[in-house]
């Protein structure tokens, strides 16, 4: 679980910025939409299962996720797939001459086992600058390890050298390379303290990509949820059922090719790929003419139907393992129904028994609805005049229970809405319909 992140100096962030989980103690409704960490020292804290963040194009919204992303595969990746002078892939601000020369830098408050973290991390393009872990196992913070580097020694201290929980290894601080963090070098390494924490960020960070900047997911993770068992198959059948877009069945059937089916032209070598590689055939069951149903195939459903159906089953994952999984654009080619569907899943305790956790973009004002989210999982991004991104929460401007959230948000009350100039239109084109 994530309690909050923070990110400065990458991509359109230029100063601190802060997305938060944790729930907001004036805030009473849809007490369901919470989960109860139980973390030692922080008696009463709750965090929310799901945050949306609204704004306008290009205000940075998908760079928070970008930048989350971006960590989570620097831990996975960085000992492992970076050589020795290869840049730390870091985006500076662009908009700033001091941003090239300026360290960019992230934080993440997370939870691994009922345990709190604190990771922290500084770097450059070229290498790391410092990076930190602490554990809170019994609510007092624990510092495993600061990696510093001192540009006068050229090399890394480190830190603390009195003995802690973290049992420190010199041989493994000496293999981390400049553009390597410790922790992905230690996980390298079988170090048995760190692995945990490395799995976090490997597994339980997930990102979804639906929106069409993106290559479109396979439908074949759904496709296998629905071969692997009744259990599996009848939770995409409820989803699919609960979106009501008639879907009485769903079948995933792995087909064989046969040399007869390919071209005669076709060369032998890539006939045998071909042939080699399972080819699962998918078809939905829709109610039709006197309530009979009538098969179509995959190629023949809308665009809607096969989104929902090729999410259905990484959702069903992300609840079954209790993953934090981010969505840029979760509306992208879905009526808000079916994605009301899908966000309901998070927030509902019988069907999220895991801690999953949702953070997702939208445009889509019709979610903020009072009966889907409390007013405290709302945040924006838009950006200031020198194109630096700010995110700030809903409850800033501290809305009262029951006020029309959209209402509001399309007046522009909260800010982070689309600025239209006077005069964009043509006159002919701002008169239609005028009398």
């Amino acid at each position: 679980m994530i309690i909050d992140f923070s990110v400065k100096n990458h991509r359109s962030f230029r100063d601190e910025q802060r997305l938060s989980f944790v729930a907001s103690n004036y805030v009473k409704e849809l007490p369901g939409h919470l989960i109860d960490p139980a973390l030692p020292g922080l008696d009463g804290l709750k965090l929310l299962k799901g945050l949306a963040l609204y704004g306008p194009n290009a205000a940075g919204k998908s760079n928070v996720l970008n930048a989350l992303h971006f960590l989570a595969v620097f831990v996975e990746k960085s000992a492992t797939d970076f050589d020795e002078g290869d840049p730390t892939g870091v985006e500076p601000f662009a908009l700033s001459e001091d941003a090239e020369v300026t360290p960019s830098e992230f934080a993440l408050r997370f939870v691994v086992k009922g345990v709190r973290y604190h990771f922290a991390l500084v770097l450059n393009r070229h290498r790391v600058l410092y990076e930190s872990l602490s554990a809170f196992p019994k609510g007092k913070e624990r510092v495993w390890y600061e990696r510093t580097w001192d540009e006068d020694a050229g090399a890394y201290t480190w830190e603390p050298e009195r003995p802690t929980d973290f049992r420190r290894d010199s041989k493994l601080e000496g293999y981390t390379r400049q553009n390597a963090l410790f922790l992905s070098t230690a996980a390298k390494w079988n170090n048995e303290q760190l692995a945990p924490i490395y799995r976090w960020f490997k597994f339980q960070l997930r990102f979804l990509r639906v929106n069409a900047d993106f290559p479109a997911l396979p439908p074949s993770i759904t496709a296998e949820a629905l071969r692997k068992g009744p259990n599996e198959r009848n939770a995409v059948l409820r989803l699919l059922r609960h979106a009501d877009m008639g879907i009485l069945s769903a079948k995933a059937v792995e087909k064989v090719l046969h040399r007869e089916e390919l071209p005669e032209s076709l060369p032998e070598e890539l006939a045998a790929m071909f042939l080699k590689n399972k080819r699962i055939e998918i078809t939905l069951g829709h109610r039709g003419v006197a309530g009979r149903e009538y098969p179509l195939p995959w190629d023949e459903e809308s665009s809607g139907t096969q989104k929902l159906f090729t999410l259905a089953g990484p959702w069903l994952d992300v609840l079954e393992n209790g993953y934090v999984v981010g969505v840029d654009e979760i509306e992208s080619s879905m009526h808000p129904s079916m994605v009301v569907e899908l966000l309901r899943l998070i927030f509902d305790s019988s069907t999220n028994a895991h801690g999953a956790q949702c953070l997702f973009t939208t445009h889509n004002p019709l979610l903020l609805d009072p009966t889907l989210l409390r007013r405290d999982q709302v945040w924006f991004a838009d950006k200031d005049e020198e194109g630096a991104t700010h995110l700030y929460p809903l409850t800033e401007y501290k809305p009262r229970k029951g006020e029309s959230l959209t209402r509001g948000y399309m007046a522009g009350r909260y800010g982070a809405v689309p600025f239209i100039p006077e005069g964009l239109l043509g006159k002919e084109e701002a008169g239609v319909g005028q009398e």
